[in-house]
Protein backbone atom coordinates (compact mmCIF):
# COMPACT_ATOMS: atom_id res chain seq x y z
CA UNK A 1 0.00 0.00 0.00
CA UNK A 2 2.84 2.42 1.15
CA UNK A 3 4.46 1.70 -2.69
CA UNK A 4 1.56 2.51 -4.64
CA UNK A 5 0.76 5.58 -2.71
CA UNK A 6 4.17 6.85 -3.57
CA UNK A 7 4.03 5.69 -6.95
CA UNK A 8 0.62 7.03 -7.42
CA UNK A 9 2.05 10.26 -6.07
CA UNK A 10 5.35 10.28 -8.17
CA UNK A 11 3.50 10.15 -11.13
CA UNK A 12 0.61 12.74 -10.54
CA UNK A 13 3.36 15.26 -10.52
CA UNK A 14 6.47 13.84 -13.04
CA UNK A 15 6.45 13.10 -16.49
CA UNK A 16 7.74 9.78 -18.16
CA UNK A 17 10.44 8.04 -16.08
CA UNK A 18 12.00 6.18 -18.95
CA UNK A 19 12.48 9.69 -20.43
CA UNK A 20 14.27 10.84 -17.29
CA UNK A 21 16.44 7.91 -18.04
CA UNK A 22 17.25 8.42 -21.18
CA UNK A 23 18.83 12.08 -20.75
CA UNK A 24 21.69 10.10 -18.71
CA UNK A 25 22.05 8.21 -22.41
CA UNK A 26 22.82 11.91 -23.81
CA UNK A 27 26.28 12.04 -23.19
CA UNK A 28 27.44 8.70 -24.62
CA UNK A 29 24.67 8.71 -27.86
CA UNK A 30 28.00 8.05 -30.20
CA UNK A 31 28.43 5.01 -28.40
CA UNK A 32 24.95 3.71 -27.62
CA UNK A 33 24.74 4.35 -31.32
CA UNK A 34 27.85 2.71 -32.26
CA UNK A 35 26.39 -0.49 -30.49
CA UNK A 36 22.91 -0.58 -32.14
CA UNK A 37 24.94 -0.49 -35.71
CA UNK A 38 26.41 -4.23 -34.14
CA UNK A 39 23.34 -5.29 -33.13
CA UNK A 40 22.47 -4.86 -37.08
CA UNK A 41 25.70 -6.52 -37.82
CA UNK A 42 25.05 -9.48 -35.39
CA UNK A 43 21.73 -9.46 -36.89
CA UNK A 44 22.22 -10.16 -39.94
CA UNK A 45 25.13 -12.71 -39.06
CA UNK A 46 22.80 -14.57 -37.19
CA UNK A 47 19.97 -14.68 -39.84
CA UNK A 48 22.58 -15.71 -42.45
CA UNK A 49 23.95 -18.73 -40.78
CA UNK A 50 21.02 -21.15 -40.98
CA UNK A 51 20.55 -20.27 -44.57
CA UNK A 52 24.38 -21.03 -45.43
CA UNK A 53 23.97 -24.78 -43.44
CA UNK A 54 20.69 -25.17 -45.49
CA UNK A 55 22.58 -23.91 -48.87
CA UNK A 56 25.08 -27.02 -47.81
CA UNK A 57 22.77 -29.18 -47.55
CA UNK A 58 20.96 -28.74 -50.48
CA UNK A 59 24.04 -28.64 -52.41
CA UNK A 60 25.49 -31.63 -50.88
CA UNK A 61 22.39 -33.61 -51.45
CA UNK A 62 21.66 -32.33 -55.03
CA UNK A 63 24.70 -32.22 -56.80
CA UNK A 64 27.31 -33.85 -54.28
CA UNK A 65 29.68 -31.27 -55.22
CA UNK A 66 31.89 -31.17 -52.23
CA UNK A 67 34.03 -27.96 -53.59
CA UNK A 68 30.63 -25.72 -53.50
CA UNK A 69 29.51 -26.88 -49.66
CA UNK A 70 33.42 -26.25 -48.81
CA UNK A 71 33.06 -22.51 -50.08
CA UNK A 72 30.16 -22.25 -47.86
CA UNK A 73 31.62 -23.58 -45.27
CA UNK A 74 34.30 -20.97 -45.87
CA UNK A 75 31.84 -18.24 -45.69
CA UNK A 76 30.04 -19.96 -42.73
CA UNK A 77 33.84 -19.64 -41.01
CA UNK A 78 33.79 -15.67 -42.09
CA UNK A 79 30.57 -14.85 -40.45
CA UNK A 80 30.99 -16.38 -37.06
CA UNK A 81 34.63 -14.64 -36.52
CA UNK A 82 32.84 -11.42 -37.61
CA UNK A 83 29.86 -12.24 -35.36
CA UNK A 84 32.51 -13.09 -32.52
CA UNK A 85 34.40 -9.94 -33.52
CA UNK A 86 31.32 -7.48 -33.34
CA UNK A 87 29.77 -9.09 -30.02
CA UNK A 88 33.06 -8.64 -27.99
CA UNK A 89 33.06 -4.87 -29.40
CA UNK A 90 29.25 -4.19 -28.52
CA UNK A 91 29.61 -5.96 -25.02
CA UNK A 92 33.01 -3.85 -24.81
CA UNK A 93 31.32 -0.58 -25.26
CA UNK A 94 27.72 -1.44 -23.35
CA UNK A 95 29.65 -2.07 -20.21
CA UNK A 96 32.01 0.58 -20.64
CA UNK A 97 29.33 2.91 -21.07
CA UNK A 98 26.94 1.45 -18.79
CA UNK A 99 29.36 1.61 -15.62
CA UNK A 100 30.01 5.51 -16.99
CA UNK A 101 26.19 6.27 -16.99
CA UNK A 102 25.57 4.46 -13.38
CA UNK A 103 28.26 6.47 -11.69
CA UNK A 104 27.29 9.61 -12.86
CA UNK A 105 23.63 9.03 -11.38
CA UNK A 106 25.35 7.79 -8.23
CA UNK A 107 27.38 10.81 -8.27
CA UNK A 108 24.21 12.59 -8.72
CA UNK A 109 22.21 11.46 -6.05
CA UNK A 110 24.76 11.65 -3.13
CA UNK A 111 25.62 15.31 -4.40
CA UNK A 112 21.64 16.07 -4.15
CA UNK A 113 21.28 14.50 -0.84
CA UNK A 114 24.44 16.46 0.13
CA UNK A 115 21.77 19.58 -0.56
CA UNK A 116 19.22 18.64 1.14
CA UNK A 117 17.79 20.16 4.30
CA UNK A 118 18.21 18.73 8.01
CA UNK A 119 14.65 18.49 8.06
CA UNK A 120 14.66 15.66 5.39
CA UNK A 121 17.07 13.53 7.26
CA UNK A 122 15.06 14.01 10.34
CA UNK A 123 12.00 12.09 9.00
CA UNK A 124 14.22 9.75 6.40
CA UNK A 125 15.97 6.42 7.53
CA UNK A 126 19.47 6.14 6.97
CA UNK A 127 18.83 3.00 5.03
CA UNK A 128 16.08 3.93 2.68
CA UNK A 129 18.60 6.83 1.49
CA UNK A 130 21.85 4.05 1.63
CA UNK A 131 19.29 1.81 -0.60
CA UNK A 132 18.46 4.74 -3.45
CA UNK A 133 22.71 5.16 -3.52
CA UNK A 134 23.59 1.95 -3.80
CA UNK A 135 20.57 -0.94 -4.13
CA UNK A 136 18.52 1.12 -6.39
CA UNK A 137 21.44 3.02 -8.74
CA UNK A 138 23.49 -0.52 -9.18
CA UNK A 139 19.76 -2.24 -10.39
CA UNK A 140 19.77 0.47 -13.33
CA UNK A 141 23.28 -1.04 -14.77
CA UNK A 142 21.93 -3.85 -16.37
CA UNK A 143 19.27 -1.48 -18.30
CA UNK A 144 22.05 0.71 -19.32
CA UNK A 145 24.40 -2.35 -20.13
CA UNK A 146 22.59 -4.36 -22.11
CA UNK A 147 18.79 -4.42 -21.60
CA UNK A 148 18.15 -1.11 -24.40
CA UNK A 149 20.62 -2.82 -26.84
CA UNK A 150 19.47 -6.40 -26.57
CA UNK A 151 15.67 -5.19 -26.83
CA UNK A 152 16.42 -3.36 -30.24
CA UNK A 153 18.28 -6.72 -31.18
CA UNK A 154 15.60 -8.80 -30.45
CA UNK A 155 13.19 -6.69 -31.82
CA UNK A 156 14.94 -6.76 -35.35
CA UNK A 157 15.88 -10.30 -34.82
CA UNK A 158 12.02 -10.67 -34.50
CA UNK A 159 11.32 -9.02 -37.78
CA UNK A 160 14.11 -10.45 -39.66
CA UNK A 161 13.43 -14.02 -38.99
CA UNK A 162 9.57 -13.07 -39.96
CA UNK A 163 10.46 -11.49 -43.23
CA UNK A 164 13.21 -13.96 -44.30
CA UNK A 165 10.74 -16.88 -43.72
CA UNK A 166 7.91 -14.64 -45.22
CA UNK A 167 10.70 -14.79 -48.14
CA UNK A 168 11.71 -18.51 -48.38
CA UNK A 169 8.10 -19.85 -47.81
CA UNK A 170 5.03 -17.87 -47.00
CA UNK A 171 2.79 -21.05 -46.55
CA UNK A 172 5.09 -22.33 -44.08
CA UNK A 173 5.60 -18.97 -42.31
CA UNK A 174 1.78 -19.12 -41.52
CA UNK A 175 2.17 -22.24 -39.82
CA UNK A 176 5.38 -21.32 -38.14
CA UNK A 177 3.13 -18.10 -36.82
CA UNK A 178 0.25 -19.84 -35.47
CA UNK A 179 1.17 -19.53 -31.67
CA UNK A 180 2.16 -16.06 -32.05
CA UNK A 181 -1.22 -14.77 -30.43
CA UNK A 182 -0.92 -16.69 -27.31
CA UNK A 183 2.53 -15.62 -26.97
CA UNK A 184 1.66 -12.19 -27.26
CA UNK A 185 -0.93 -12.34 -24.74
CA UNK A 186 1.67 -14.43 -22.07
CA UNK A 187 4.21 -11.33 -22.69
CA UNK A 188 1.33 -8.65 -22.06
CA UNK A 189 0.47 -10.30 -18.97
CA UNK A 190 4.41 -11.26 -17.38
CA UNK A 191 4.96 -7.56 -17.90
CA UNK A 192 1.77 -6.34 -15.86
CA UNK A 193 2.54 -9.11 -12.79
CA UNK A 194 6.38 -8.59 -13.03
CA UNK A 195 5.98 -4.36 -12.67
CA UNK A 196 3.93 -5.07 -9.57
CA UNK A 197 6.02 -7.52 -8.12
CA UNK A 198 9.31 -6.05 -8.89
CA UNK A 199 8.06 -3.38 -7.28
CA UNK A 200 6.95 -4.59 -4.20
CA UNK A 201 10.64 -6.41 -4.16
CA UNK A 202 12.21 -3.62 -4.37
CA UNK A 203 10.36 -1.82 -1.07
CA UNK A 204 11.19 -4.86 0.93
CA UNK A 205 14.64 -4.55 0.22
CA UNK A 206 14.19 -0.70 1.60
CA UNK A 207 12.66 -1.84 4.85
CA UNK A 208 15.21 -4.35 5.42
CA UNK A 209 18.17 -2.14 4.67
CA UNK A 210 16.57 0.66 6.96
CA UNK A 211 16.06 -1.97 9.81
CA UNK A 212 19.75 -3.24 9.55
CA UNK A 213 20.94 -0.01 9.40
CA UNK A 214 19.03 1.31 12.74
CA UNK A 215 19.61 -1.87 14.72
CA UNK A 216 23.35 -2.58 13.80
CA UNK A 217 24.04 1.60 15.21
CA UNK A 218 21.77 0.46 18.45
CA UNK A 219 23.29 -3.26 19.10
CA UNK A 220 24.72 -2.01 22.08
CA UNK A 221 21.34 -0.99 23.36
CA UNK A 222 19.40 -3.79 22.23
CA UNK A 223 22.84 -6.43 24.28
CA UNK A 224 22.08 -4.04 27.09
CA UNK A 225 18.61 -5.04 27.49
CA UNK A 226 18.66 -8.42 26.62
CA UNK A 227 16.32 -7.55 23.25
CA UNK A 228 18.10 -10.03 21.34
CA UNK A 229 15.16 -12.43 20.53
CA UNK A 230 13.18 -10.09 20.28
CA UNK A 231 15.04 -8.41 17.31
CA UNK A 232 15.61 -11.43 15.52
CA UNK A 233 12.03 -11.98 15.38
CA UNK A 234 11.73 -8.65 14.12
CA UNK A 235 14.51 -9.19 11.21
CA UNK A 236 12.86 -13.03 10.49
CA UNK A 237 9.55 -10.97 9.53
CA UNK A 238 11.06 -8.61 7.05
CA UNK A 239 13.68 -11.22 5.95
CA UNK A 240 10.46 -13.65 5.53
CA UNK A 241 8.37 -10.68 3.68
CA UNK A 242 11.51 -10.15 1.44
CA UNK A 243 12.04 -14.15 0.72
CA UNK A 244 8.05 -14.04 -0.28
CA UNK A 245 8.52 -11.17 -2.33
CA UNK A 246 11.42 -12.62 -4.27
CA UNK A 247 9.66 -16.31 -4.60
CA UNK A 248 6.82 -14.19 -6.12
CA UNK A 249 9.37 -12.84 -8.78
CA UNK A 250 10.75 -16.12 -9.32
CA UNK A 251 7.53 -17.71 -9.75
CA UNK A 252 6.79 -15.87 -12.34
CA UNK A 253 9.53 -16.66 -14.20
CA UNK A 254 8.94 -20.14 -13.32
CA UNK A 255 5.81 -20.01 -15.02
CA UNK A 256 6.33 -17.74 -18.24
CA UNK A 257 9.16 -19.88 -19.56
CA UNK A 258 7.94 -23.45 -19.24
CA UNK A 259 4.96 -21.94 -21.47
CA UNK A 260 6.65 -20.12 -23.93
CA UNK A 261 8.75 -23.51 -24.37
CA UNK A 262 6.02 -25.65 -24.46
CA UNK A 263 4.61 -23.15 -27.64
CA UNK A 264 7.88 -23.24 -29.68
CA UNK A 265 7.53 -26.97 -29.22
CA UNK A 266 3.75 -26.98 -31.03
CA UNK A 267 5.16 -24.54 -33.10
CA UNK A 268 8.44 -26.92 -33.88
CA UNK A 269 6.25 -30.20 -34.34
CA UNK A 270 4.02 -28.09 -36.58
CA UNK A 271 6.92 -27.34 -38.77
CA UNK A 272 8.36 -30.62 -38.60
CA UNK A 273 5.00 -32.13 -39.60
CA UNK A 274 3.87 -29.95 -42.47
CA UNK A 275 7.60 -29.17 -43.84
CA UNK A 276 8.27 -32.87 -43.88
CA UNK A 277 4.96 -33.25 -45.90
CA UNK A 278 6.04 -30.80 -48.03
CA UNK A 279 9.27 -32.49 -48.50
CA UNK A 280 8.51 -35.63 -49.93
CA UNK A 281 5.73 -34.22 -51.82
CA UNK A 282 9.05 -32.19 -53.39
CA UNK A 283 7.55 -28.74 -52.71
CA UNK A 284 10.53 -27.68 -50.66
CA UNK A 285 14.03 -28.76 -50.45
CA UNK A 286 15.72 -30.59 -46.99
CA UNK A 287 17.62 -27.60 -46.51
CA UNK A 288 14.69 -24.85 -46.47
CA UNK A 289 13.15 -27.01 -44.02
CA UNK A 290 15.96 -27.62 -41.91
CA UNK A 291 16.18 -23.12 -42.12
CA UNK A 292 12.80 -23.28 -41.08
CA UNK A 293 13.67 -25.67 -38.14
CA UNK A 294 16.41 -23.46 -36.97
CA UNK A 295 14.13 -20.33 -37.47
CA UNK A 296 11.43 -21.40 -35.74
CA UNK A 297 13.82 -21.71 -32.23
CA UNK A 298 15.58 -18.59 -33.08
CA UNK A 299 12.44 -16.93 -33.50
CA UNK A 300 10.41 -18.36 -30.36
CA UNK A 301 13.93 -17.47 -28.39
CA UNK A 302 13.58 -13.45 -28.52
CA UNK A 303 10.58 -13.69 -28.00
CA UNK A 304 11.06 -15.31 -24.64
CA UNK A 305 14.28 -12.68 -23.78
CA UNK A 306 12.61 -9.91 -24.97
CA UNK A 307 9.46 -10.44 -22.31
CA UNK A 308 12.17 -11.10 -19.90
CA UNK A 309 13.99 -8.21 -20.62
CA UNK A 310 10.79 -5.79 -20.24
CA UNK A 311 10.59 -7.92 -17.31
CA UNK A 312 14.27 -6.23 -16.10
CA UNK A 313 13.26 -2.97 -17.85
CA UNK A 314 10.64 -3.12 -15.00
CA UNK A 315 12.56 -3.79 -12.09
CA UNK A 316 14.82 -0.82 -13.45
CA UNK A 317 11.88 1.23 -13.22
CA UNK A 318 10.96 0.28 -9.88
CA UNK A 319 14.06 1.52 -8.94
CA UNK A 320 14.55 4.77 -10.76
CA UNK A 321 10.82 5.85 -9.75
CA UNK A 322 12.91 5.56 -6.34
CA UNK A 323 15.62 7.40 -7.30
CA UNK A 324 13.58 10.09 -8.85
CA UNK A 325 11.34 10.79 -5.97
CA UNK A 326 15.00 11.79 -3.99
CA UNK A 327 16.07 13.45 -6.90
CA UNK A 328 12.57 15.20 -6.75
CA UNK A 329 12.86 15.89 -3.45
CA UNK A 330 13.47 20.27 -3.01
CA UNK A 331 15.99 21.98 -0.64
CA UNK A 332 13.98 23.80 2.15
CA UNK A 333 16.93 26.16 2.63
CA UNK A 334 17.93 28.00 -0.23
CA UNK A 335 20.77 30.41 -1.20
CA UNK A 336 19.26 34.00 -2.48
CA UNK A 337 19.98 34.45 -6.25
CA UNK A 338 22.44 37.16 -5.28
CA UNK A 339 24.12 36.36 -1.92
CA UNK A 340 25.62 38.87 0.13
CA UNK A 341 29.44 38.71 1.10
CA UNK A 342 30.70 39.77 4.32
CA UNK A 343 34.38 40.52 3.98
CA UNK A 344 35.05 39.69 7.39
CA UNK A 345 32.59 38.28 10.28
CA UNK A 346 32.66 39.81 13.67
CA UNK A 347 30.05 37.57 14.96
CA UNK A 348 26.86 40.06 16.49
CA UNK A 349 24.27 37.50 16.41
CA UNK A 350 20.80 39.38 16.59
CA UNK A 351 17.10 37.63 17.02
CA UNK A 352 14.81 40.31 16.37
CA UNK A 353 11.14 38.67 17.05
CA UNK A 354 11.62 35.23 15.72
CA UNK A 355 8.86 32.38 15.73
CA UNK A 356 9.86 29.12 14.55
CA UNK A 357 8.28 25.68 14.32
CA UNK A 358 9.73 22.28 12.49
CA UNK A 359 5.75 21.53 11.93
CA UNK A 360 2.84 23.39 10.84
CA UNK A 361 2.14 25.80 13.88
CA UNK A 362 3.78 24.08 16.55
CA UNK A 363 5.63 26.70 18.18
CA UNK A 364 9.41 25.83 19.51
CA UNK A 365 10.17 29.02 19.43
CA UNK A 366 7.74 32.07 20.14
CA UNK A 367 8.37 36.03 19.33
CA UNK A 368 12.10 35.15 20.72
CA UNK A 369 14.27 38.59 20.25
CA UNK A 370 18.21 39.09 21.87
CA UNK A 371 21.19 40.41 20.74
CA UNK A 372 25.10 38.45 20.92
CA UNK A 373 27.66 41.25 20.42
CA UNK A 374 30.82 40.37 19.03
CA UNK A 375 33.12 38.88 21.08
CA UNK A 376 30.54 37.94 24.08
CA UNK A 377 30.00 34.34 25.65
CA UNK A 378 26.10 33.87 26.00
CA UNK A 379 24.67 30.78 27.48
CA UNK A 380 21.64 29.42 27.04
CA UNK A 381 19.16 27.48 30.14
CA UNK A 382 16.24 26.29 30.57
CA UNK A 383 13.98 22.60 30.89
CA UNK A 384 14.41 19.81 28.13
CA UNK A 385 12.40 21.00 25.06
CA UNK A 386 12.88 24.81 26.09
CA UNK A 387 14.09 25.76 22.55
CA UNK A 388 17.55 25.73 23.27
CA UNK A 389 19.16 23.43 20.91
CA UNK A 390 16.79 24.94 18.17
CA UNK A 391 18.02 28.30 18.58
CA UNK A 392 21.56 26.89 17.94
CA UNK A 393 20.39 25.16 14.70
CA UNK A 394 19.05 28.18 13.54
CA UNK A 395 21.93 30.40 14.03
CA UNK A 396 23.34 28.36 11.25
CA UNK A 397 20.85 28.38 8.86
CA UNK A 398 20.12 24.52 9.09
CA UNK A 399 16.17 25.49 9.17
CA UNK A 400 14.73 28.92 8.10
CA UNK A 401 12.21 30.39 10.54
CA UNK A 402 8.67 31.16 9.76
CA UNK A 403 8.56 34.77 10.91
CA UNK A 404 10.99 37.52 12.45
CA UNK A 405 14.96 38.08 10.93
CA UNK A 406 17.92 36.69 12.36
CA UNK A 407 21.28 39.00 11.65
CA UNK A 408 25.30 38.60 11.72
CA UNK A 409 26.76 41.76 11.64
CA UNK A 410 23.52 43.30 10.72
CA UNK A 411 22.87 41.34 7.59
CA UNK A 412 20.37 38.91 7.72
CA UNK A 413 21.24 35.05 7.49
CA UNK A 414 19.02 34.71 4.58
CA UNK A 415 20.88 37.29 2.17
CA UNK A 416 24.45 35.55 3.10
CA UNK A 417 25.10 32.31 1.36
CA UNK A 418 25.35 29.26 3.57
CA UNK A 419 28.87 28.08 2.66
CA UNK A 420 30.24 31.42 4.37
CA UNK A 421 27.50 31.55 7.12
CA UNK A 422 28.12 28.04 8.28
CA UNK A 423 31.76 28.64 7.61
CA UNK A 424 32.18 31.17 10.42
CA UNK A 425 30.13 28.92 12.94
CA UNK A 426 32.41 26.19 14.67
CA UNK A 427 30.29 23.28 16.06
CA UNK A 428 30.66 21.39 19.19
CA UNK A 429 28.49 18.74 19.98
CA UNK A 430 27.17 16.73 22.81
CA UNK A 431 27.70 13.85 20.45
CA UNK A 432 31.00 13.66 18.53
CA UNK A 433 30.89 12.58 15.23
CA UNK A 434 34.37 10.66 14.05
CA UNK A 435 34.59 9.15 10.56
CA UNK A 436 36.22 6.06 9.27
CA UNK A 437 40.26 6.97 8.77
CA UNK A 438 42.65 8.56 11.10
CA UNK A 439 43.08 11.13 13.44
CA UNK A 440 44.73 13.77 11.11
CA UNK A 441 42.23 12.98 8.68
CA UNK A 442 38.92 13.97 11.46
CA UNK A 443 40.39 17.06 12.57
CA UNK A 444 41.28 18.29 8.88
CA UNK A 445 38.15 17.00 7.13
CA UNK A 446 39.35 16.87 3.84
CA UNK A 447 40.45 20.16 3.70
CA UNK A 448 43.85 20.45 1.67
CA UNK A 449 44.22 23.98 3.04
CA UNK A 450 44.71 22.85 6.41
CA UNK A 451 47.94 21.90 6.98
CA UNK A 452 49.61 19.10 9.18
CA UNK A 453 51.29 21.86 10.45
CA UNK A 454 47.74 23.59 11.32
CA UNK A 455 46.59 20.12 12.95
CA UNK A 456 49.37 20.04 14.93
CA UNK A 457 48.86 23.65 16.22
CA UNK A 458 45.10 22.96 16.40
CA UNK A 459 45.73 19.79 18.33
CA UNK A 460 48.49 21.04 21.10
CA UNK A 461 46.34 24.34 21.49
CA UNK A 462 43.73 22.73 22.45
CA UNK A 463 45.24 19.93 24.88
CA UNK A 464 44.37 16.84 22.77
CA UNK A 465 47.94 16.73 21.25
CA UNK A 466 48.72 14.94 25.04
CA UNK A 467 46.80 12.00 24.09
CA UNK A 468 46.97 11.76 20.21
CA UNK A 469 51.04 11.82 20.86
CA UNK A 470 50.74 8.74 22.83
CA UNK A 471 48.96 6.87 20.37
CA UNK A 472 50.89 4.37 18.51
CA UNK A 473 50.97 5.67 15.14
CA UNK A 474 50.25 9.14 16.65
CA UNK A 475 48.46 11.17 14.18
CA UNK A 476 48.11 8.63 11.48
CA UNK A 477 46.56 6.32 14.12
CA UNK A 478 43.97 4.80 12.55
CA UNK A 479 40.01 5.16 14.30
CA UNK A 480 37.17 2.95 13.67
CA UNK A 481 33.77 4.47 12.45
CA UNK A 482 32.15 6.86 15.21
CA UNK A 483 35.54 6.61 16.70
CA UNK A 484 35.01 3.56 19.36
CA UNK A 485 38.43 2.97 20.15
CA UNK A 486 38.33 6.43 21.75
CA UNK A 487 37.08 7.66 24.85
CA UNK A 488 34.49 10.30 25.48
CA UNK A 489 36.83 13.05 26.41
CA UNK A 490 39.00 11.90 23.69
CA UNK A 491 36.64 12.01 20.76
CA UNK A 492 35.45 15.38 22.67
CA UNK A 493 39.19 16.97 22.35
CA UNK A 494 39.48 15.98 18.74
CA UNK A 495 36.16 18.06 17.70
CA UNK A 496 37.56 20.89 19.51
CA UNK A 497 40.93 20.54 17.65
CA UNK A 498 38.95 20.40 14.61
CA UNK A 499 36.88 23.54 15.29
CA UNK A 500 39.72 25.18 16.19
CA UNK A 501 41.61 24.31 13.01
CA UNK A 502 38.27 26.27 10.59
CA UNK A 503 39.25 28.98 12.84
CA UNK A 504 35.39 30.45 12.68
CA UNK A 505 34.34 33.75 14.31
CA UNK A 506 31.65 32.24 16.05
CA UNK A 507 31.27 28.85 18.41
CA UNK A 508 28.62 27.26 19.21
CA UNK A 509 28.42 24.10 21.88
CA UNK A 510 25.85 22.31 22.66
CA UNK A 511 26.11 20.62 25.88
CA UNK A 512 30.04 20.27 25.06
CA UNK A 513 31.09 18.59 28.71
CA UNK A 514 27.83 16.84 29.19
CA UNK A 515 29.39 12.98 28.85
CA UNK A 516 32.80 13.81 30.43
CA UNK A 517 34.36 12.66 33.70
CA UNK A 518 35.47 15.33 36.48
CA UNK A 519 39.47 14.78 35.82
CA UNK A 520 38.40 14.93 32.00
CA UNK A 521 36.52 17.92 32.51
CA UNK A 522 39.05 20.20 34.36
CA UNK A 523 41.24 19.06 30.65
CA UNK A 524 38.27 20.29 28.83
CA UNK A 525 37.31 23.28 30.51
CA UNK A 526 40.83 24.45 29.52
CA UNK A 527 40.22 23.43 26.02
CA UNK A 528 37.63 25.12 26.04
CA UNK A 529 38.49 28.45 27.63
CA UNK A 530 41.41 29.08 24.54
CA UNK A 531 38.56 27.69 22.31
CA UNK A 532 36.16 30.78 23.28
CA UNK A 533 39.05 32.97 23.32
CA UNK A 534 38.48 35.74 20.69
CA UNK A 535 35.13 34.41 19.58
CA UNK A 536 31.69 35.11 19.76
CA UNK A 537 30.41 32.20 21.98
CA UNK A 538 27.09 30.52 22.40
CA UNK A 539 26.61 28.00 24.85
CA UNK A 540 23.93 25.46 25.91
CA UNK A 541 24.46 23.70 29.17
CA UNK A 542 22.06 22.02 32.21
CA UNK A 543 24.74 22.10 34.39
CA UNK A 544 25.26 25.82 34.98
CA UNK A 545 28.25 25.59 37.04
CA UNK A 546 30.01 25.57 33.63
CA UNK A 547 28.09 28.76 32.50
CA UNK A 548 28.66 30.89 35.46
CA UNK A 549 31.64 32.92 34.01
CA UNK A 550 29.43 33.83 30.57
CA UNK A 551 28.68 37.84 29.51
CA UNK A 552 25.21 36.99 29.16
CA UNK A 553 22.74 33.81 30.35
CA UNK A 554 19.51 33.97 28.58
CA UNK A 555 16.61 31.55 30.17
CA UNK A 556 14.24 29.61 28.06
CA UNK A 557 11.17 28.79 28.91
CA UNK A 558 8.28 26.80 26.61
CA UNK A 559 10.16 28.77 23.35
CA UNK A 560 10.71 32.09 25.29
CA UNK A 561 13.49 34.35 26.79
CA UNK A 562 12.10 34.67 30.36
CA UNK A 563 14.98 36.00 31.72
CA UNK A 564 18.12 37.60 30.88
CA UNK A 565 21.50 38.63 33.04
CA UNK A 566 24.73 37.56 34.30
CA UNK A 567 24.91 34.35 36.71
CA UNK A 568 24.73 36.74 39.64
CA UNK A 569 21.79 39.12 38.39
CA UNK A 570 19.81 36.39 37.51
CA UNK A 571 20.22 34.55 41.32
CA UNK A 572 19.39 38.75 42.65
CA UNK A 573 16.16 38.42 40.13
CA UNK A 574 15.07 35.54 42.17
CA UNK A 575 13.28 33.52 39.34
CA UNK A 576 12.86 30.75 36.87
CA UNK A 577 17.32 30.18 37.15
CA UNK A 578 17.65 30.74 40.65
CA UNK A 579 15.01 27.69 41.17
CA UNK A 580 17.23 25.93 38.59
CA UNK A 581 20.59 26.53 40.23
CA UNK A 582 19.18 26.03 43.74
CA UNK A 583 17.57 22.03 42.61
CA UNK A 584 21.17 21.81 41.11
CA UNK A 585 22.82 22.17 44.49
CA UNK A 586 20.48 20.01 46.23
Amino acid sequence: MEDNKEWNEYQSRKGSVLKRLMAYVKPYWHWMGFSFLLVLCITGFELYRPILVGRAIDEFVGSGDFNRVKKIALTYLVVLIGSFICNALQTWILQLTGQSIIYNIRQEVFEHVHKLSLRFFDITPVGRIVTRITNDVEALNEMYANILVKLFKNSIKIIGLAAVMLTIDFKLSLYAFLMLPFIIGLTVLFKFISRKTYRVVRTRITAINTYLSEHISGMKLIQIFAREKEKYEEFRQKNTELFKANFKEMMVFAIFRPLIYILSIISLVTIIGVGGDAVLKGAISIGTLYIFIQYIGSFFEPIQELAEQLGTLQSAMASAEKIFTILDEEPLIVNADKPKNLPGVKGCIKFDHVWFAYEGENWILKDVSFVIESGQRAAFVGATGAGKSSILNLIGRYYDIQRGRITIDGVDIRELSTDQLRGAIGQVQQEVFIFTGDIKSNIRLKNDEITDEKVKQAAAYVNAAGFIENLNHTYEEAVTERGATLSAGQRQLLSFARTLAYDPAILVMDEATANIDTETEQIIQDALEKLMTGRTTIMVAHRLSTIQHADKILVMHKGEVRETGTHQELLNFGGIYKKLYELQLQ
